[in-house]
């Protein structure tokens, strides 16, 4: 399922969540290289990537991972490593991650943002980038594998909206093997189902947690931002622009 847009209007522009987009692909043009060159990539990816083993330190200095011919990532000791937790938030790994993240990230922080304010909503976001970042660190603490992305943010984006707007509709491109249907979603179906189809690919990270190697999506990390931002929610959210915001709607 891939949002579309959904049926619930903004009072502001989303300046914030526009920023974010832009940040998110000026760093995928210009320092991964749009993924037009493996090798940048790759090295955007090792070195600005938040590899858990590294910041444990229960890597072991030098164990390298393959990430493809001829090509490894070797794990450091590199003091950067400390301000990849944030860096990697704004890395992807491949066309499809960044848009699908984009998309994903436009159609709920809009309404997120409209519903806290530019400033918490900013403090909101990388509380929950970060926050599912180190539920991955500790699920998988010896990993040397890098991880990139802005879904664990977008995921405590997407579980703020569930507690704000559960009634509003996603409109919702739905696929079936080769055809596929735009619909309409309750927000509250399209959200629990997607979360319990991380639940579901997370199982597999728990059950070989003391894995040194491995790839993938880091799905816990959806998990834990997503739950982030449902508990969250209601500390950042600001009142007066909610009252705003349901009047505004009351006058449609």
């Amino acid at each position: 399922m891939i949002p579309l847009d959904d049926d619930n209007p903004t009072l502001r522009l989303p300046i914030v969540t526009i920023l974010l987009l832009v940040a998110i692909a000026a760093t995928w043009i210009f320092v991964q290289g749009a993924g037009l060159d493996y090798e940048v990539l790759a090295s955007s990816v090792c070195h600005l990537g938040l590899v858990p083993g590294e910041l444990t330190a229960k890597a072991a200095v030098g164990a390298s991972v393959p990430i493809g011919e001829g090509m490894s990532c070797v794990v450091d000791n590199d003091p950067i490593k400390y301000l990849t937790p944030l860096t990697s938030m704004f890395l992807h790994g491949g066309w499809l991650h960044v848009i699908s993240n984009g998309v994903f990230l436009w159609v709920f922080g809009n309404n997120v943002e409209d519903s806290m304010g530019r400033v918490r909503f900013v403090v909101f976001y990388l509380l929950c980038g970060l926050t599912a970042a180190a539920v991955q660190v500790a699920v998988q603490p010896a990993s040397p594998v890098p991880m990139v992305g802005a879904s664990g943010a977008i995921s405590g984006v997407m579980g703020a909206y569930l507690v704000l707007y559960p009634k509003a509709r996603v409109k919702t491109l739905l696929f079936f093997i080769v055809f596929f249907r735009v619909v309409w979603l309750p927000a509250w179906f399209f959200l629990l189902y997607w979360f319990a189809l991380q639940v579901l690919a997370a199982i597999p990270q728990l059950a070989q947690a003391q894995a040194t190697v491995e790839g993938g999506v880091a799905t816990m990390a959806h998990v834990g931002g997503f739950l982030t931002g449902a508990l969250l929610v209601k500390l950042f959210q600001n009142d007066r622009l909610l009252a705003q915001r349901a009047h505004g709607r009351s006058l449609l």
